[in-house]
């Protein structure tokens, strides 16, 4: 099995359709069973194509170019969790091969309004793999020591789902806690009892996911690996490795992104 994960930054990218197509190049190229995306937006004034998806969702352009140079029909769940920079509904995606047998979107924050930025929603998959129902979760966190919204109050919630939920999971994305430091927001996450793929690869590289400024770390100076895919289980992962760094594929977002290979489910 083949996992991504990618901050994708969307419609504040350069030549971002450009980008969109050779993210979908990929994709096909790798043959992901599941791929977890954040930042996935659509501009609030364009026309809604169907639920609350509109026509220049992020995700739904991902997937109809997929289609387009593959024929592969890729499956979605999207959500939103709050409007960015005044003109987009920012949200999370899902995308799998395979069929999505449940679907769930959820806040982890105290504040649900869609006009605060630190709004945090989870976006969750039931996906049937080799018939068995496995859970993910697409996830974009806060900060630790934030003053407005408590980092350790998004875990504890988004943990309570994973505890009730399926025997397997997998919490893919953005959690905005540098792993390379200690007892703070990656500490807190392993206190779960969750483990890092990447600690537990056979073969991985740096696990670097950003280095240099980007939003909401406006002063970093530092290599960061804030990008990160959890697990409730000990499983064979046979590699983790860093994507869309340059030296894996081209950049496409102020985020680089993770891939993981799993032997066995």
């Amino acid at each position: 099995m083949k996992l991504l994960t990618l901050n994708c930054h969307s419609w504040q990218e350069m030549h971002q359709i450009e980008k969109i197509k050779y993210l979908a190049k990929v994709i096909v190229e790798n043959q992901y069973d599941v791929v977890a995306l954040q930042e996935v937006s659509q501009n609030i004034d364009s026309d809604l194509l169907f639920d609350n998806i509109r026509i220049d969702n992020y995700a739904v352009i991902l997937i109809n170019e997929i289609k387009e140079i593959s024929g592969y029909s890729y499956n979605l769940v999207w959500d939103f969790s709050h409007i960015g920079y005044d003109k987009y509904e920012e949200g999370l995606a899902i995308l799998s091969r395979h069929d999505i047998l449940e679907k769930e979107s959820f806040y982890i924050t105290k504040n649900k309004g869609i006009d605060f930025w630190k709004s945090r929603k989870i976006v969750k998959a039931v996906i049937e793999i080799d018939d068995k129902p496995i859970d993910f979760y697409s996830c974009h966190l806060g900060w630790w020591n934030d003053c407005d919204e408590s980092f350790e109050r998004q875990v504890n919630k988004l943990y309570e789902k994973v505890k009730n939920g399926n025997e397997l999971s997998f919490l893919m994305g953005d959690f905005n806690n540098n792993a390379l430091i200690r007892n703070e927001g990656y500490d807190f996450i392993k206190s779960k009892g969750l483990l890092d793929t990447y600690e537990i690869s056979k073969k991985k590289d740096s696990g670097i996911t950003v280095k240099e400024k980007i939003a909401g770390w406006d002063d970093n100076t530092e290599d960061l690996r804030i990008d990160m895919i959890f697990t409730n289980k000990k499983i064979d992962v046979l590699e983790s490795k860093v994507i869309f760094n340059d030296v894996n594929k081209d950049v496409i977002s102020d985020h680089f992104g993770v891939e993981i290979l799993i032997e066995n489910i």
